[in-house]
């Protein structure tokens, strides 16, 4: 028996991987989603595989379509408005209820993880990873689960336009200002300052986002 690995479902490890693979752009939007083919990858049968699409379907990540199976959802300039409006009041919230739970200690560690986000730029796999660990470190002290889940789901739908804004050649992303100036809210501990910075820098994206989705 193996210790200190937690055992998974095949339908769970079905849901991880497909998950994973649209969250780190191996699957774009458009694509289908065979499910022969990821049965295959992960080594188990097409019924687990089936229950996990269908998972993902609910939680907006794939569309099923009667002729096409599952295909990676494709998101109009509405809906990622909307998504990203839904992400600004959240978590605004989530920093307006982190800030009281934060120390000196906790700013520093943020403002180092700064570092590690300019130093993975070069490598949008990298830099998109790093930004979104910046966010969930810094909206993880709000100490609400739920909304923290909240928030995971909304992170992995927007996640794979993330990926394709940042491998745009010429992108100049104000990413060190960016998240200086939330450092710097969070250092006044006022929460309507926090929450508001927070609301403003979460869509100061969406402008930059839009002309990279697909037609």
């Amino acid at each position: 028996m193996a210790y200190g690995k937690v055992a998974v479902s095949a339908e769970e490890e079905a849901y991880q991987f497909v998950q994973q693979e649209i969250r780190l752009g191996r699957l774009v939007p458009g694509q289908r989603v065979v499910t022969e083919t990821i049965a295959a990858q992960i080594g188990t049968s097409r019924m687990p595989v089936r229950g996990a699409l269908l998972r993902l379907a609910s939680e907006g990540l794939l569309d099923m379509r009667a002729n096409r199976g599952a295909v990676v959802r494709s998101l109009n300039a509405q809906e990622l408005r909307e998504i990203f409006e839904m992400r600004s009041v959240l978590e605004g919230l989530a920093v307006r209820n982190a800030v009281q739970n934060m120390e000196a200690g906790h700013l520093r560690q943020l403002a180092g993880m700064i570092d590690q986000i300019e130093r993975g730029s070069g490598d949008y796999l990298d830099w998109t990873t790093s930004h979104r660990e910046w966010h969930e470190y810094l909206c993880g002290f709000c100490k609400q689960p739920r909304l923290l889940a909240q928030l995971a789901d909304l992170h992995s739908v927007m996640e794979p336009y993330m990926r394709m804004w940042a491998t745009q050649p010429g992108r100049v992303p104000r990413m060190r200002e960016a998240h200086e100036e939330l450092v710097a809210a969070l250092q006044t501990g006022d929460p309507d300052i926090c929450e508001a910075t927070m609301r403003r820098h979460v869509m100061n994206t969406v402008e930059g986002l839009l002309p990279y989705l697909p037609e």
